[in-house]
């Protein structure tokens, strides 16, 4: 049934997902002047209004994870695939950070300052969580309906 809980909480990380895709996701500059912004897929000198595709490594763990979410709203007749594709959305959405974090302090010889669409990952791992959580215990109460017949 398509209509479940873990079903929103999938459905709301997933579109969290996409907004930190299409947002800008971090600053550098220094001495208060940004010099460049961050997207997933590039990022953009503001001087010169040149991108570079450097961070590409982002772009592509977003949209896995993304498109994970996507098929995992579909699994709802096979629950355990269901949990298990959350669980690596999750792990994914982790791995994000790494590399987020890695970009950054690669990337930028100046201060770096995160976006707020930089926390919408977390909460996606939230989501993700308490759509697992959620899917287990479905498939707890389905064991217990077929033990009780």
């Amino acid at each position: 049934m398509i209509q479940r809980k873990q079903t929103i909480y999938i459905i709301v990380a997933v579109a969290l997902c996409i907004v930190c895709l299409c947002s800008p996701i971090g600053t550098f500059g220094a001495d208060g002047v940004n010099a460049a912004r961050e997207y997933n897929l590039w990022l953009t000198n503001l001087t010169t209004g040149q991108r570079f595709f450097s961070t590409w490594p982002l772009f592509v763990i977003m949209v896995l994870s993304s498109a994970l979410g996507v098929c995992s709203v579909f699994m709802y007749r096979n629950r355990v695939s269901q949990s298990h594709v959350c669980t690596f959305a999750m792990l994914l959405l982790i791995g994000w950070y790494l590399v987020y974090a890695v970009m950054s302090r690669l990337l930028g010889p100046t201060a770096f300052t995160p976006t707020w669409q930089a926390v919408t990952p977390a909460i996606s791992v939230v989501l993700y969580f308490m759509a697992r959580k959620a899917i287990i215990a479905d498939e707890r109460l389905v064991k217990a309906a077929d033990r009780i017949r």
